[in-house]
């Protein structure tokens, strides 16, 4: 497919509490826009499903609007429509597939219901290319930390290991709530741990013994967060001042030591050279280096978008719909639904 025929797609991210548009021709991005409703939040410490529904009716029509003036499109330029159909908040992914529908039909294309997180490794052909087949996909976000095999994108994605209680993003909100900081908790613990040490010795869940045995490919932080409560109110309830900077840098160093310890243990046993990190938690500085780091020591080459690809957006899911229209794959019918609990094997609805 030529650079002139390729799939002008518009994907719709409704998930949780970004409400993103995004544009691209086949693998090129020419926009992604995005409303934010994180303030509406922030005030109760956590995402509250109606209050994002609500800002995803409001913040829908304009962010579209916006998205084709900014890519100096028009909506009937458009080749297809996709929308995230899962997993996610109920009534946020109901917004997104109804919006989707009703373009699919206004304008008569074709609609590709797409998987919130297939798209989280698929957005990393907007910046690197496509992607090698196999390739091997830490996703690390608020709601999901997911290790995966993935042979193509567009129809086979193996689920091979996942957290069993907290995912990282939460735990890192949690700790967050706990040291006084912000919300979301990931940027601020991120910040607070550049000015402090790794000197407290926090655990790293199933990673010895029986229970890596079991869960070889999995992950638990709901004990690291725990660990890290216990031991700010040990300190308090003694009277001595809390070391925030070093609990955040101690607390990020156990979580990254095990997302990337376990992911290149998947790439060797799965022969895999090429390591995709994504998710709202792959934008952690150290998390990054990190990976960085041991992959370059295994010979495995990492593959990581930019900050702002990594949380939720539009562009993840028109590149996913992008990658769909040029491999051949059917689109859905127009009565797919929102599958709050969509698996992560099942690439499009």
């Amino acid at each position: 497919m030529t650079r002139t025929d390729e799939p002008l797609v518009l994907g719709i991210e409704t998930s949780c509490d970004e409400t993103g548009v995004g544009i691209v021709r086949g693998g090129t991005l020419l926009v992604d826009a995005i409303a934010s409703s994180v303030d509406e939040h922030a005030r109760f410490g956590g995402v509250v499903p109606e209050v994002a529904s609500r800002a995803h009716l409001e913040a829908m029509v304009p962010t579209t609007e916006r998205a084709c003036r900014e890519a100096g499109v028009r909506l009937a330029d458009l080749d297809a429509i996709a929308v995230t159909s899962g997993p996610g908040l109920a009534g946020a992914l109901l917004v997104g597939v109804a919006a989707a529908k009703s373009l699919a039909v206004a304008l008569g294309k074709p609609l590709y219901g797409v998987n919130h997180l297939a798209s989280h490794v698929a957005v990393d052909t907007l910046q690197h290319g496509p992607l090698p087949e196999p390739t091997l996909a830490l996703l690390v976000s608020g709601g999901h930390s997911n290790l995966l095999l993935v042979p193509d994108i567009t129809h086979d994605v193996r689920h091979l290991g996942q957290t069993i209680d907290d995912a990282a993003g939460e735990a890192f909100d949690k700790v967050a709530r706990v040291l006084g900081l912000g919300f979301p908790g990931g940027p601020h613990i991120d910040r607070a741990a550049r000015e402090g040490q790794v000197v407290i010795d926090f655990p790293r869940g199933l990673t010895a013994g029986k229970d890596m045995e079991r869960h070889r490919f999995d992950y638990s932080f709901s004990g690291l967060k725990t660990a890290v409560s216990r031991w700010v109110r040990a300190k308090q309830d003694a009277g001595e001042h809390v070391p925030v900077a070093d609990v955040a840098a101690s607390f990020q160093e156990a979580v990254v030591d095990v997302l990337t310890r376990k992911a290149l243990l998947a790439c060797r046993e799965n022969g895999v050279d090429d390591l995709v990190v994504g998710g709202g938690v792959a934008a952690n500085s150290r998390l990054r280096a990190l990976a960085q780091e041991r992959c370059d020591a295994a010979g495995v080459t990492l593959r990581v978008p930019r900050p702002g690809l990594c949380t939720d957006n539009g562009a993840m899911v028109a590149a996913l719909g992008a990658q769909m229209v040029m491999r051949g794959r059917e689109p859905s019918e127009l009565g797919l639904p929102a599958d709050s609990s969509m698996p992560v094997t099942v690439v499009s609805a």
